[in-house]
């Protein structure tokens, strides 16, 4: 049976509506159902019902509060607050407790993941990067534009998402890991560093990992990807192979890089923080889903 990677913060099973995004009167129309719901938020953190979002009427709204719609959940329009002016560095500043935030069902912590990253960008993107005057939402909350009005130059400006190449590195059957610098101990992950511009992901996987650890990776592949909301990753997953196992650690990013057995990697999948090998990433981080892969795969 081929494995299927499901990474966590994915499977959100909403209609993105990206039609009425674009179309005042059709958002307007959304907004002024009776059934619509705003995502309550406290800041940028989610406010919990149990192990899932909670959900207001959507009329409990002001008037004139800015809201990101995120399209439709089971038929129903869901919107998102956007902080206000006076609490946008508070909003910008915090910084989710991801123990509570991943105690939320699979499904619950998908949406909270996009509506996280766009409502932290908003928070961010008051003003134009471009000419430094005001700027307004638009399309729905997926999109800000400098408002001409107060002598702005009008330029649009659109949420952003940071590509990050997350790398499992193979030789001879053993796998690279790595631990940061102040993680917590034993515990060790995947590689993974952010693409630069004009670098493929391919390019971008190899130069991190001979950066990180001074391994030369070859035949780098795609395996799966994941957002990651803090403040807005797109976690891609990636596998290679080494052409030599020597290490040259950079220190200033790892505390420490190692090759693992597949037994040691089993051991610490299965056993958590009695592992005998090393601590395993938490079920939630992309870095634990290719390491499954990997133990499935099985080569």
């Amino acid at each position: 049976m081929t494995y299927t990677p499901r990474p966590a913060l994915t499977g959100h099973g909403m209609d993105r509506d990206d039609h009425t995004r674009a179309d005042p009167a059709r958002l307007a129309q959304q907004r002024a159902r009776p059934d619509a719901l705003l995502l309550a938020l406290d800041g940028l953190m989610p406010v919990m019902d149990g192990n899932g979002l909670t959900f207001t009427p959507l009329g409990e709204a002001a008037a004139d509060a800015e809201l990101v719609y995120m399209g439709l959940k089971d038929g129903t329009p869901i919107f998102a607050p956007v902080a206000e002016e006076g609490d946008t560095r508070q909003a910008y500043e915090q910084r989710a407790n991801r123990a509570i935030v991943m105690q939320l069902n699979a499904r619950d912590l998908a949406i909270y993941a996009g509506a996280r990253s766009l409502v932290d960008w908003h928070a961010r993107h008051r003003f134009c990067a471009n000419c430094g005057n005001p700027t307004r939402i638009a399309k729905g909350g997926w999109q800000r534009n400098c408002v001409k009005e107060s002598g702005g130059c009008g330029a649009p400006h659109f949420p952003r998402t940071d590509p990050v190449a997350i790398m499992l590195v193979e030789h001879d059957g053993d796998v690279l890991l790595g631990r940061g610098v102040n993680w917590p101990e034993r515990a060790f992950s995947a590689l993974a560093g952010f693409i630069e511009p004009g670098e493929s992901i391919e390019e971008g996987a190899a130069r991190e990992v001979l950066e990180e650890a001074g391994v030369e990776l070859r035949d780098v592949t795609y395996v799966a990807s994941q957002p990651w909301p803090f403040p807005s990753n797109l976690m891609i997953g990636c596998h290679g192979y080494a052409k030599a196992r020597d290490i040259t650690l950079d220190e200033t990013e790892l505390e420490d890089a190692r090759w693992f057995t597949r037994a040691e990697v089993a051991d610490a999948m299965a056993n958590g923080r009695a592992s005998k090998s090393f601590l395993a990433p938490p079920p939630e981080a992309i870095a634990r889903t290719l390491l499954e892969w990997w133990l499935e795969r099985g080569e």
